[in-house]
This record gives structure tokens, C-alpha cells and sequence, in this order.
């Protein structure tokens, strides 16, 4: 009795230890970043002061406190209805997010059907005629019925690990796809707060080339009534109107670019151009958001959808190595049938009918050519080169945030620089006007005024938007924030199950 024990014991250990083994590299993710900050110094605690009500500085701090629904940082409600409808609407994220529910049921299905015993159930009836010299006998055959019923049970014994392996690069594979979401949801809020910011710009710059346009138009009646009394030369009144119509035209491309915008956000939005209706958008200027959480490098990796998404690859890669070297081991595979037989329905189920069969298979590779070995290398060169790439996305995502936060603090002063050049030439036009109504300064320095404040109210757009546009570059580079995103929020990326 003792020894039976003692060798069920011995088999079920046996059995334990056989289905624990998986050959080929357990995967471990890669080791965060050791880099203490994204710049070659220290992380500014703000941004340079800005001598504007509407452009205050901004304040850097170290934190992974990021809001996942950030663009609600600038303020805008209409802004932030417009995101909440793209995100419901937007088809390539849509498209991603059939790729992920796709990846997600296919772990499913395979997961079913490879860890669990194939069990199909079959019956039939069938009728026939037989010759007696199949069995070398001379009588004539008599038709009869075949009736039949049964179960067949087949399972192959993941011995070696290759099924789990198959079904850990699946999951892998799952959430891969379930990055893919993040990232499309991270770029399609940023790319719309960016085309927003843009299409508020060239707003702002139309209306500037108004006012200088309606200032030369003024300009150029005094010279016009001025040339009548011989005061000035047709030169003069032709440099003005050349300087008008080179103002009105400086305003279409203005228009064609704010137009091609608002055709980007209309597809953004998952709507046609003729649909897109920015007027709410515009009617509340967007605040710059002043309290900027960052991320340290430690934790960027362990956050950002794209990193993520390469770790999920590199975790596909490793897996498939599992599965390249279990194809170089046995393979067990045991089927069995139970069911009954008979040439009467009557005694279908009747013990004198019952047919049963276990079969058991084991194929061990010997000759294939050297392919499945080189099958193996190939698998791992895959995930050398997965290794590769993680690590370039790696070092991208750093670049990319590092290069945002230069921006931030470069738009501090150059928004100051053009804020003073615009306060400047505001002033130099304002008394060039004067003095040339009065006689006091010639045609020549009344329309360099002009020019340096049509110049300068253009580049003091462009500097207050390239502030707004780069701090949602900066929240883009950091991930986006979708690891705060509170359970059930609409906005936040679905998440695969482990089924």
C-alpha cells in the first residue's frame, strides 16, 4: 500500500512539474531609467515672469499627478465638449479600439482552445448495403441502419510550455493594442487643443492685418488729398497703396490656412467640413494652464502609451522564443471516444451497444531540415531588434519631453520680447500717424511705422499661441494622463481583462 502512495505521489509531482515548465526566457520588463532629468540641468521650478495679465508664469514640479482629461486645464467648456465629442466620434479611434477588443477576444478563443480538452458530441444514423465479398464470402448483402451516438475527447499536454507561451504573446499582443488606444486618445486630444490653438492664432493675426489695413486706408486718404494739393509726390500715394494692397493680400493665406484647420478639426471630430461649427470655441479665449506636474524618467516609462506599447512587443517577442524552442520538444497528445453503436434506434443506448477508444500519440521532431532550429534564432533576432526599438522609444519620449519644456521656457521670453516690441511699435505708429497729420514727419517714416506694427502685432499672436500649443505638447510627451483617469470614465482607454 505504501509503495502505491508513494508512486501516485511520485506521478502527481511529476505531473505538477511538467505542467509548471515552460522552456524558452521568462520576460522581464525592462529596468526604468537611471537618467535623473530630461535636460542637461536641474528642472526649473517655473517659467520666465511675463509682464501680461493673460500670460502668467508658468510653475514646473515634479509629479506623475498629470489630470487625465488635461485640455480641461485651459478652461474652456466649449473646448472641452468638442474633445468629449471627438473621442466618441473620431473613426481611427474607433478603428482603434476594434483592434483591441479584436486582440482581446482572439486571447479568448485561443485560450479555450488550446488549455482546454477539445469535447465533441456526434450522432448519426446511416443506411447501407454490404457485399459479401468484402470478407470473401458469395451471398448477396442486406441493407441495413447504423444508428450512433458518442463523445470524443482530444487534449494535448502543454508539457514543454509552448501553449502558454502562445497564449502569453496573445496577452501581450492584447495589450499592445490596449496602448495603441492611449496613444490614439493622447494624440487626438493634443492634435485638437494644437488646431484649436492655431485656428484662435491666425483669428488673431486676421484681425491685426484689419487694424493696420484700416489705418493704411486712413493713411492713405491724407495722402491722396495731400498729393491734390501738391504737398506730397505720386510716389508717395503709390508706395501707400502699394503697402494696402500688400496688407489685404497678406491676409488670404491667413484665411486658406485657418480654413484647412478647421477641415482637420471637422475630420478630428469625425465630421464633415460643412459640419464643424467653431463659433462656441471662439467665443472664450483659452487660459494657459499655470500648474505643470512632470513626470520624472523613472516614471515616464511606466506611463507613456507608446513606451508601453514597445515593452508589449518586446514582451510579444520573448514569448514567441518560448514557442520557437518548445517546437523542439515532444508532443503528447491523448484522444478518447465513449458512445454506442447499434442496428436498432430501440437499443441505442443499451449497454450491448457501447463502443469506446483511447488513443495516445507522442511526436518527437527528429529530421526537419534545420528549420525548426533556425526558427528559433529567428525568434530571437525578433526580440533583439524588439529590444532595439523599445530602447529608441525610449529615448524619443525623453527628447520629445525634454524638447517641450526648452519650448515653454524659450515662449516665456520670446512672448515678453514680443509683447514689448508690439507695446513699441503700438506707440511709434500711433505718433508717426500724428506727426504726419500735422506735418511733422515725412510719408517714408509713417509707413515704416506701419509695417513694424503690422510685424509686431503678427509675431505677438504667434508667440502667445506657440505658449498654449507648446504646454499641450508638453502634456502629450508626458503620456497624457491616462493612469489617473478615475474607473468608468469615459475618456479613459478600455482595459483588457486577463480572461
Amino acid at each position: 500500500m505504501r509503495v502505491r502512495e508513494a508512486r501516485a505521489r511520485a506521478t502527481l509531482c511529476c505531473a505538477f512539474f511538467l505542467a509548471g515548465c515552460a522552456v524558452g526566457p521568462d520576460f522581464q520588463r525592462p529596468d526604468a531609467t537611471h537618467a535623473g532629468s530630461y535636460v542637461e540641468a536641474a528642472l526649473p521650478h517655473q517659467t520666465p515672469a511675463i509682464d501680461q495679465a493673460d500670460s502668467p508664469a508658468q510653475a514646473l514640479r515634479a509629479g506623475n499627478d498629470l489630470a487625465h482629461d488635461w485640455w480641461t486645464l485651459y478652461h474652456s467648456d466649449a473646448l472641452n465638449q468638442f474633445i468629449a465629442a471627438a473621442l466618441r466620434d473620431n473613426a481611427s479611434l474607433a478603428s482603434s479600439e476594434a483592434a483591441l477588443r479584436l486582440a482581446q477576444e482572439t486571447y479568448v478563443a485561443n485560450q479555450g482552445n488550446l488549455l482546454f480538452p477539445a469535447v465533441n458530441a456526434q450522432g448519426g444514423v446511416s443506411r447501407e448495403r454490404a457485399s459479401g465479398a468484402a470478407i470473401g464470402q458469395n451471398f448477396p448483402g442486406k441493407p441495413f441502419s447504423l444508428y450512433n451516438a458518442g463523445v470524443n475527447v482530444s487534449y494535448t499536454f502543454d508539457l514543454f510550455g509552448g501553449v502558454r507561451r502562445q497564449l502569453e504573446a496573445l496577452q501581450a499582443q492584447a495589450d499592445y493594442q490596449q496602448q495603441q488606444v492611449r496613444a490614439a486618445q493622447v494624440s487626438l486630444t493634443a492634435n485638437i487643443v494644437t488646431a484649436v490653438v492655431r485656428d484662435l492664432q491666425l483669428r488673431d493675426q486676421v484681425q491685426a492685418l484689419h487694424e493696420v489695413e484700416k489705418l493704411q486706408r486712413s493713411g492713405l486718404e491724407i495722402v491722396e488729398r495731400r498729393f491734390a494739393l501738391g504737398a506730397v509726390t505720386r510716389t508717395d500715394v503709390l508706395a501707400q497703396r502699394t503697402a494696402l494692397a500688400q496688407t489685404v493680400a497678406a491676409e488670404a493665406p491667413l484665411e486658406r490656412q485657418r480654413a484647412q484647420l478647421r477641415h482637420q478639426l471637422a475630420a478630428l471630430a469625425g465630421k464633415a467640413p460643412s459640419q464643424i461649427d467653431l463659433s462656441a470655441v471662439e467665443a472664450v479665449p483659452l487660459q494657459l494652464p499655470v500648474d505643470i506636474p512632470v513626470s520624472l524618467p523613472s516614471e515616464l516609462v511606466r506611463q507613456r502609451p507608446d513606451i508601453l506599447a514597445a515593452e508589449a512587443l518586446l514582451h510579444v517577442a520573448s514569448a514567441q522564443v518560448g514557442v520557437a524552442t518548445a517546437n523542439l520538444y515532444p508532443n503528447i497528445t491523448l484522444t478518447g471516444n465513449y458512445g454506442f453503436t447499434t442496428l436498432s434506434a430501440s437499443t441505442l443506448f443499451k449497454p450491448q451497444s457501447v463502443v469506446w477508444g483511447l488513443t495516445g500519440s507522442l511526436v518527437q521532431p527528429v529530421f526537419r531540415g534545420g528549420s525548426l532550429g533556425a526558427e528559433r534564432r529567428a525568434a530571437v533576432a525578433a526580440f533583439d531588434q524588439s529590444a532595439s526599438a523599445y530602447r529608441q522609444t525610449v529615448l524619443v519620449a525623453f527628447e520629445n519631453v525634454a524638447d517641450a519644456l526648452q519650448a515653454l521656457e524659450s515662449d516665456a521670453q520670446a512672448l515678453q520680447a514680443q509683447a514689448d516690441a508690439y507695446a513699441q511699435a503700438k506707440v511709434g505708429a500711433d505718433l508717426a500717424q500724428r506727426q504726419f497729420d500735422v506735418g511733422a514727419a515725412s510719408f517714408l517714416g509713417l509707413l515704416n511705422a506701419q509695417q513694424q506694427y503690422q510685424q509686431a502685432a503678427v509675431n505677438l499672436a504667434q508667440a502667445r499661441a506657440d505658449r498654449l500649443a507648446d504646454t499641450a505638447a508638453l502634456f502629450q510627451a508626458l503620456g497624457g494622463g491616462w493612469w489617473n483617469a478615475p474607473t468608468g470614465d469615459a475618456t479613459a482607454a478600455p482595459v483588457v481583462s486577463s480572461n
